[in-house]
């Protein structure tokens, strides 16, 4: 899907994160109604800004002079892009005042005037002339408008302060032992709340409920919970769940796999595949588990590696889909945490996560966040594989695998990014539809921005507000 070249300015513009004393802050829109005029002239004014505010721009909205409709309609950013991806902008930039430069808005700026926008609230709106002088009569003491406020308060937040308006909403069943909801429990555990977590567990526990029923991936990293409460209880009942799931990975003689199985030739099964293995290695003190856990990325990294050191999510294309890389990169971390450095399976397993890290680096946008498709400038920025990234750096730096000096920054960014895109009720801006593997880079450019509750994007915001919360591990 080609994208306009405004949702390609649109896909580095940083996120307004400039504390409470600063100036009022104005945002010029131009070229809304396909006027190159309105863009001149929103370029002219932005270059010498009026002392005492501080002056955004948008200059070039609308270049194909498409319909736009706001509030925008359908899906994100599949109908109606341009409108999506200008009204979630704005939502995040916060401004005081916008002023649109040109003859015709679309209803922007009553829109904006009258309706939350992104969730962050209302912004004050106007269409003016596109003329010399857009700003110069502005007063220096506009009001905050509802939108900054919001994002203020959002960006005031401590990492704890944002789980505990995150856990209301994710971490409340574990119907199937599964990865997002085993991900938002284990968030849980570390708010404390161990005695509702083991009220879900229970279950599995006394063979109620059966873990590996109908087994996927998904279902291996959901045992991931019971490996944890293993660490904190010593249930024996809970390693004998976490080995169910490794021994998948082996023959019923003991032989062990090509990999572990229900990998689907995605690059997802770094994170499905390797860390149970390496946390039934951890509880038992069996060797074979952690070998495993090397067999199984070996295995991945043949058939989703590529040569720039970022994963293709199959082998059916080479997109280099944001989730798709952020499995791999959190799964790592969780298997380093509990592998032992002695173990022949460490070295390469820590190589395999430096070079990873290392290449995902130079794709974090200028805003804090990781692509839909991590190195294609025209999708989007996208929550969940922004969160995911973050977390295993986080992990790796604390754990001396990562130097500090240089990926602390991108810790810091991301979650600035991440903590002002959570409302206090839960839902978050632009998270990427459940996605299985795709035939196609268009297909990953087309899916659907959630804005709203989402089981897995929550879930990831939960693990990394936590982690950030955690002491050094």
């Amino acid at each position: 899907m080609q994208r306009s070249a405004f949702l390609l300015s649109l896909a580095g513009m940083p996120t307004f994160l400039r504390a409470v004393p600063d100036p009022p802050v104005v945002l010029l829109v131009g070229g809304l109604d396909g006027d190159a005029t309105s863009t001149r002239i929103v370029q002219r004014e932005s270059s010498s800004p009026p002392r005492g505010l501080r002056v955004l721009t948008i200059p070039r909205v609308n270049a194909s002079n498409a319909p736009l409709v706001f509030p925008p309609v359908g899906l994100a950013y599949k109908d109606n892009a341009e409108s999506h991806a200008l009204w979630r902008a704005i939502g995040l930039q916060a401004p005081d005042l916008v002023l649109i430069a040109g003859t015709q808005d679309f209803g922007l700026a009553a829109a904006l005037a009258n309706n939350s926008v992104a969730g962050m609230g209302r912004i004050p709106a106007r269409l003016d002339a596109a003329k010399a002088g857009l700003i110069k009569g502005l007063p220096r003491s506009i009001p905050k408008s509802e939108a900054r406020l919001e994002l203020e308060r959002r960006l005031a937040r401590t990492p704890r302060q944002a789980a505990e308006e995150l856990a209301p909403w994710y971490g409340h069943e574990f119907k199937e032992a599964v990865y997002i909801s085993a991900v938002a429990l284990l968030a849980q555990l570390r708010l404390g709340r161990s005695a509702e977590v083991e009220r879900f567990v229970e279950p599995y526990l006394d063979g109620t409920k059966r873990s590996l029923a109908k087994p996927t991936g998904s279902h291996l990293a959901g045992h991931l919970l019971f490996g944890e409460l293993a660490k904190r209880t010593r249930d024996a009942r809970c390693v004998e769940l976490v080995c169910r799931a490794a021994d998948l990975g082996f023959l019923p003689d003991g032989t062990p796999r090509e990999s572990m199985p229900l990998h689907d030739e995605m690059s997802d099964a770094v994170f499905m595949g390797c860390p149970i293995a390496a946390q039934a290695g951890r509880l038992t003190g069996n060797p074979k588990y952690f070998d495993m856990a090397l067999r199984h990325l070996r295995f991945i990294q043949k058939l989703c590696l590529r040569p720039d050191g970022l994963y293709r999510h199959s082998p059916l294309t080479d997109a280099a889909w944001g989730r798709g890389n952020a499995f791999p990169a959190l799964g790592l971390a969780l298997a380093l945490s509990d592998l032992p450095k002695t173990h022949p399976a460490f070295d390469p397993m820590l190589l395999a996560f430096q070079q990873h890290i290392s290449a995902l680096v130079p794709y974090q946008t200028a805003d804090g966040l990781w692509r839909q498709v991590i190195d294609n400038s025209a999708s989007y920025s996208e929550f969940s594989a922004t969160a995911m990234t973050a977390t295993a750096m986080l992990r790796g730096i604390r754990n001396g695998w990562l130097d500090r000096a240089a990926y602390q920054a991108c810790v810091d960014k991301a979650w600035h990014a991440v903590n002002a895109r959570i409302a206090a009720d839960g839902r978050l801006i632009d998270v990427c539809e459940g996605t299985g593997k795709q035939a196609s880079l268009d297909a990953y450019l087309r899916r659907v921005a959630i804005f709203g509750r989402d089981p897995r994007g929550g879930a990831m915001a939960l693990l990394f507000a936590t982690e950030l919360d955690a002491p050094a591990c």
